[in-house]
């Protein structure tokens, strides 16, 4: 069936709309600001890294003096370098006395971050 003339006007300009929205949010997305160093005030020594089962790195560090486990779903098995970086706390729940969730965020030299979860600590 033969559109009209008004039928293909009348849509153009909702392709112009939805071609703008999506040019605009790509833009968006490629203008996301680098993370604030200054954010990352958390000092985390890795001590030691071994690749976990499915191939997460498991952690050995010492944040202000304790010693924690943390475990990343990075890049599957790859080793991240012993030695001193600068994190964040992202998550932080504590629904009982005795329960917590930790999620530490990693920031490096190349301003790409990695999330690393708290799953062990020992005295």
């Amino acid at each position: 069936m033969p559109q009209s003339a008004h039928d293909a006007e009348a849509r153009n300009p909702v392709k112009k709309i939805a071609i703008a929205v999506l040019l605009f949010l790509s833009a968006h997305s490629w203008a996301a600001d680098d993370p604030n160093p200054a954010d990352y005030t958390v000092t985390i020594h890795v001590s030691s890294v071994n690749i976990a089962i499915g191939g997460r790195q498991d952690l050995s560090v010492l944040i202000d003096g304790k010693k924690y486990e943390l475990l990343c779903e990075c890049a599957a098995g790859t080793i991240l370098a012993l030695g001193d970086y600068k994190a964040k706390l992202v998550k932080d729940e504590h629904k009982t006395t005795y329960d917590s969730i930790q999620v530490y965020e990693f920031l490096f030299a190349d301003k790409k971050t990695s999330k690393f979860e708290v799953v062990g600590q020992t005295e």
